[in-house]
């Protein structure tokens, strides 16, 4: 696997941002790594997730999990599981009300197409503000593509 890289998403939605990937793995193995909170700071590309201090094992619609974050200064954020499709999608949002959301696509002979998402339109007036204000909106895409080739080493190996 030389240098793999990840496509950012054009997308229409000036609040949704993304990319994706193509992955060497079964949908099942993604997913199982997507669905365990423990493993999230093993391929998150931001830098900011330290690790999973609360929740279930495994995730599941409805779940609640704590993560110990850095951005600047240590915090810790707590998330709620609203989507769960097993091994196609799953999404996650916290009191900002923003998603993360991860859809995988099985493209056959191993393959799956990873598309993650960072969506923002169930924010608020303020909320859109801060994501502005903390250029968010403007980072993310590169953090996700860093996530996603972070995710492709992870389940290839």
């Amino acid at each position: 696997m030389d240098n793999p890289r990840a496509e950012i998403l054009d997308l229409e939605d000036r609040l949704i941002v993304g990319a994706q990937i193509e992955i060497k793995a079964p949908a099942a193995k993604i997913f199982a790594v997507l669905a365990t909170p423990r493993l999230h700071s093993s391929f998150d590309g931001s830098g900011t997730v330290s690790g999973a201090i609360s929740g279930p094992d495994r995730l599941f619609l409805g779940a609640r999990f704590g993560m110990a974050m850095k951005i600047k200064v240590p915090y810790k954020i707590s998330n709620e599981v609203v989507e769960f499709v097993e091994n196609e999608r799953i999404a996650w949002r916290h009191l900002m009300k923003w998603r993360w959301i991860y859809q995988l696509e099985d493209l056959g002979d191993g393959q799956t197409r990873v598309i993650e998402l960072f969506d923002a339109t169930p924010c608020n007036r303020a909320q859109v503000w801060w994501l502005g204000k903390t250029d968010s909106l403007r980072r993310n895409p590169k953090w996700i593509a860093k996530s996603l080739v972070n995710l492709k080493v992870l389940c290839e190996a």
